[in-house]
Order: C-alpha cells, then sequence, then structure tokens
C-alpha cells in the first residue's frame, strides 16, 4: 500500500480492468478511441478557452492541439483495424523434416499491463490525459493511470470526463482510465512504484525523468519506463545553404527557435555553421528576429525561472557572445561561440527550455564532426544543404542516425507530423530508451510484449492465429 490512498484504489481498479480490457476485440478499443476523439472535439471553444487560461498558450495553439490529439487518437483507432497492431507471425510446423520434426509456432503481441502516463506541462492536450501515451496504451488493450500536470488542472478534468464518459458509454470496466491529482515528485513516484504498474510514459525534465526511471528500476520487479526529456536538436548548416540564402535560413531559424516561446521539446537550440560566405549575413539576420521579437507568457513560474537560470548561465560561459535578446521579459536570447569555446564548456551543450539559442562556427568539416562527437542523443537533427553540399552530407548522415530519432532535411524542426512514419525519441538523454517512439503508430509496441504458441490446436489459438 502506498501513502495515497487514492493511488491504490486507481491501480486497483485497473489491474481488475486488466484481464476482460486486453480480451475486448479491437474493433471495440477502436470505437472508444473514436468516441474520446468526437468527445475532445466535441467541447469546441470550451475547452480551448480553459486551456488559453490556463497556460496562456494562444487560442489558436489550443485549437490546433485539440485537433491533433483527436487526429492521433484516430490514428490508433485505424491502426486497429488491421493486423498490424500486434504484429502476428506464423511459422507452420513440419512434421516431416530431418532429422527432427519442425514445431508449428505462431506468435502475437499482448498487452503488458496497467500504465502509468504522466501528462506534459508544454503539450496540455496531446501529452497528457488523452495524449498519444494514453492513446497506445489504449489501444495496445492497457488501462491507463494518468497522473495530471498541475499546471491544467482544469483542462486535465475536461478531457478526463470525455474519456471516462466514452468507457462507460461502450460499458467497458471503469478502471480502464483513471485519472490522479496530486504532488508529481510524491504521488507520482507512489503511482510508478505501486506493483501493479507495469510501464511508465513520462514527458519532461531531465530531473523528473530520471528520477522515475530510477524508482521503476528500484522496485522489486522492475519495470520499462519511456521518458522523453531532454534535447537541443542541433541545425547543421552546410556551406552552399549558407552561401546560397543567408537571410532566409535565418529568418527560419529565428521563426522555429521562438514559437511558443522556445517550449517546444523541438526547439532548435543548436545551430552548427560553417565560416565562410554568406555566414556574417545569417548572423545579422539571425540577430535582426530574435531583437525584434516580443517576450511571451511561459506556462508555468517555475518553467521561466529555469529558462532565465539558463539563460543567464549561458551569458557567464568564457567565448559564449551575446548577439540579440528580444523585447519583454522574459526576453528571448541568441548567442555565438566559436568550436573552442563549445568543446571547451558542457554547460553550453545543455538544453534551455524556453527561446534561447545558441549559433556554433566551425572551421572545416572535420571539425563539425569533432562538435557532433560530444553532443548528447537527441530527438532531431536537421541539416539544410545547397549547391555541391550533397558530398558532405552524405558523410554526414551515418553521424547524424546515431544522434537523432528525427533527421529533417530543409526545414525546421518543430511540429511534430503525427504519421505511422513518425519517429519522436532518441538516443539518451532525449529518451530513455531509444528504441521507442511516443508519436506515431510505433509508440504502440511499448506497451505490447510477443508470446509465442507453440503445437497449440485451433481451438486454443487466439483468433488471429487460428489455421483456419
Amino acid at each position: 500500500m502506498s501513502e495515497f490512498p487514492e493511488v491504490d484504489t486507481a491501480v486497483e481498479a485497473a489491474t481488475a480492468a486488466f484481464g476482460p480490457y486486453r480480451e475486448t476485440p479491437p474493433a471495440v478499443r477502436a470505437a472508444l478511441l473514436d468516441a474520446i476523439a468526437a468527445g475532445i472535439e466535441g467541447l469546441g471553444e470550451d475547452l480551448a478557452a480553459v486551456v488559453h487560461r490556463e497556460t496562456s498558450l494562444p487560442l489558436a495553439r489550443a485549437r490546433s492541439e485539440q485537433g491533433r490529439t483527436a487526429n492521433q487518437l484516430r490514428m490508433f483507432a485505424r491502426l486497429l483495424e488491421g493486423p498490424d497492431w500486434n504484429r502476428p507471425r506464423i511459422a507452420p510446423g513440419d512434421p516431416d523434416r530431418a532429422p527432427l520434426p519442425r514445431p508449428d509456432l505462431r506468435l502475437r503481441h499482448v498487452p503488458l499491463g496497467p500504465v502509468a502516463v504522466f501528462g506534459a506541462s508544454n503539450f496540455p492536450l496531446a501529452f497528457s490525459a488523452a495524449g498519444g501515451d494514453t492513446a497506445a496504451a489504449l489501444a495496445a488493450g492497457a488501462p491507463v493511470v494518468v497522473k495530471a500536470h498541475e499546471a491544467h488542472p482544469d483542462t486535465s478534468r475536461l478531457v478526463g470526463g470525455v474519456i471516462g464518459d466514452a468507457v462507460a458509454a461502450l460499458d467497458l470496466p471503469a478502471g480502464v482510465f483513471t485519472l490522479l491529482f496530486g504532488p508529481g515528485r510524491t504521488l507520482g513516484q507512489a503511482l510508478v512504484a505501486h506493483p501493479g504498474i507495469k510501464a511508465v510514459a513520462f514527458t519532461g525534465s531531465r530531473a523528473a525523468g530520471l528520477a522515475i526511471a530510477a524508482t521503476a528500476a528500484a522496485r522489486p520487479v522492475p519495470i520499462p519506463v519511456y521518458a522523453e526529456m531532454s534535447s537541443v536538436n542541433p541545425v547543421f548548416l552546410l556551406p552552399g545553404a549558407l552561401a546560397d540564402a543567408p537571410e532566409d535560413l535565418a529568418r527560419g531559424f529565428a521563426g522555429s527557435a521562438v514559437l511558443g516561446s522556445g517550449q517546444f521539446c523541438t526547439n532548435p537550440g543548436l545551430v552548427f555553421a560553417r565560416t565562410g560566405t554568406g555566414l556574417d549575413a545569417f548572423l545579422k539576420a539571425a540577430a535582426d528576429a530574435f531583437a525584434a521579437t516580443a517576450a511571451q507568457p511561459m506556462l508555468t513560474d517555475g518553467i521561466r525561472a529555469a529558462y532565465e537560470a539558463g539563460r543567464d548561465r549561458l551569458e557567464q560561459v568564457p567565448g559564449v557572445e551575446p548577439l540579440a535578446r528580444g523585447t519583454g521579459d522574459p526576453a528571448p536570447a541568441l548567442y555565438r561561440a566559436d568550436a573552442a569555446a563549445f568543446l571547451a564548456e558542457p554547460v553550453v551543450r545543455d538544453e534551455v527550455f524556453g527561446a534561447t539559442s545558441l549559433i556554433v562556427t566551425a572551421e572545416s568539416e572535420a571539425e563539425t564532426h569533432r562538435l557532433i562527437d560530444v553532443l548528447e542523443g537527441q530527438l532531431t537533427a536537421t541539416l539544410h544543404t545547397g549547391p555541391g553540399d550533397l558530398g558532405e552530407a552524405a558523410r554526414l548522415l551515418p553521424r547524424l542516425e546515431l544522434l537523432a530519432g528525427r533527421i529533417v532535411h530543409g526545414g525546421w524542426p518543430t511540429g511534430v507530423e503525427v504519421g505511422p512514419a513518425t519517429v519522436h525519441g532518441g538516443p539518451f538523454p532525449a529518451t530513455s530508451d531509444a528504441r521507442s517512439t511516443s508519436v506515431g503508430t510505433l509508440a504502440i509496441d511499448r506497451f505490447l510484449r510477443p508470446v509465442a504458441y507453440q503445437d497449440l490446436p485451433d481451438d486454443l489459438l487466439p483468433r488471429e492465429l487460428k489455421r483456419a
């Protein structure tokens, strides 16, 4: 028993619901996801207004995220309409094989059990109560216990009510979905430690993600934690790209860096630019764009304080030169350093969650490779090429594959497309498990495990594996 009775009640209900829910036909789970999507859309402007009031996110952003949340729920519903969601594999037996008969082997995936989902501060809909983690777990056949984020409780209550109504309308066990409120570092840790929880999905800071992972690993029976934590999302501007359109690159970069006050996990916090033609024009245009950008409200006082501390810490590093500050407070900020300064001081490689970016100049391709070698794992890496750059880009690509979960060419990393081929994950510390993604249909794999059935008669085989 935990010190939080509500945790025990929620997990016990999820455990009781797991048996019947995992046996529901995929069509029923698809209907649940479709009903949740429709309910979220049905909240309309009321939901957008609550998001805006609690988070200061613009109404247009709230409406967009509302649509994205419904779309990803429906994406998993459509996945359940085909066989790919649990990836069955069949190797028929051969009794005549010599020297030994070959057994009949049939494989499918089954859900792990109840999943704990932590709502994110910066996405009150798409990464919270009905976000992608919840959608993937429900699609897999796993009940969900959501720890609501303290920054947007009313948003979570509205969405949680929609999910509860959909569960009840389909006559599913109430424990299929539960929403909890309380202090994250205590109630959340009690939730992770509960023996009835079989997997955890988290989006947030590295410190919180590592604490959750440590709790999960210290359990008598450890469980997987899929934590999306920190990323600076490096951008690589090759010489041909800089020479071809430096001002356009600068405007695109600045727009991506300050979007949403920089409160995106894919915010480009680091740019590697080659010295040579076009660099000065790029630096001036980027500085002008940052200087012309007004401060926007941040999600919470804690996030703002952490942003200001990170920005000010960067300013104190020897060799880091301030290029521009926006207007208002907390102001966006742009900095520059050369390769030597970047290699000498690890703190400049840390994420500053907000509208701050660092441009690092490199003298050569070899120096760019040395800069990559000191980077941690990333959610994204972005590559801009121009005339004559394809050879260098081809040599760079294998390094970027080892660095990041998504490689962008000719664009900017902010904005994560919801689709079957999306990867929103990457090597540590971008995520705690580089094999996973929190966006895209592959996200369902986090909450499934394979089971093989050897020589079972048809009457005992799961429906999708029967010989008939």
